[in-house]
């Protein structure tokens, strides 16, 4: 693929800003100034810089962000900042396909609900995670206002009723890990769940944190901070 068109397929803006980038000087291949915005690379394992910033080439971004606090995850905020305010102006500007501008959010975490996040600009996976039918577990930190008992463990494990659906919603692990923390594993995505479960067994989230999707962990990630899925963190996120 030609160097101008690689840029402009990751996000580094319109075909012409590309050719400028290169012929100014700003892009290397190899450790090399490339100032031939028609030079041809092979696109299998290349890395490229742009401005002094180190890149890989991806047909299609994957990535992982650990969402702080106070922080919407929209393209237009109503309150607070965006997550998509976290991340480099490329990744938020690769050219729309499949309807999908950018790198977008897979599903979404409340303004004051922390932890793993993923984003990507391919809409086929967005939907197949998103898809009730697909089942990926998810991992949420709970801590609580009230003390839990065995018998909101219990209650949780065996389903509880929310006030929009008149089928029991169950977890699908649930370990009490302090007094007033809980580890709650779930498979759905309704809104608010975790909040509406917990008030269903008369207790209150006084703190939320999705720790883990699927088999993908958020380890030692910081607040705000992202990174590129390899194809081993995918293969952790099928069912």
């Amino acid at each position: 693929m030609r160097l101008e068109d690689i840029l402009f397929s990751q996000g580094f803006g319109t075909r012409r800003v590309c050719a400028g980038l290169i012929q100014q000087g700003h892009v290397q291949v190899n450790g090399e100034t490339v100032l031939d915005a028609g030079q041809v690379f092979d696109l299998e394992g290349l890395r490229f810089t742009v401005q002094g910033e180190d890149w890989p080439f991806a047909a299609q971004a994957y990535l992982m962000l650990n969402k702080p606090a106070g922080t919407e995850c929209s393209q237009k905020p109503s309150t607070w900042p965006s997550v998509y305010t976290l991340l480099p102006a490329p990744l938020r500007q690769r050219p729309q396909k499949a309807a999908v501008q950018g790198v977008q959010a897979v599903g979404r975490l409340d303004q004051d609900t922390t932890g793993l996040l993923l984003l990507t600009d391919d809409g086929k996976f967005i939907h197949k995670m998103s898809s009730p039918k697909h089942h990926v577990p998810k991992v949420y930190e709970v801590t609580t206002k009230h003390p839990i008992t065995p018998d909101m463990v219990s209650r949780l494990l065996s389903g509880v009723v929310l006030d929009d659906d008149p089928r029991p919603v169950k977890a699908a692990a649930c370990e009490k890990a302090g007094d007033l923390q809980l580890r709650l594993t779930l498979t759905e995505g309704k809104y608010h769940q975790v909040k509406r479960m917990l008030a269903a067994v008369g207790n209150r989230v006084e703190a939320l944190h999705r720790s883990q999707i699927g088999g993908l962990v958020l380890n030692d990630l910081a607040p705000g901070q992202w990174r590129w899925l390899n194809e081993q963190d995918l293969a952790l996120l099928k069912p």
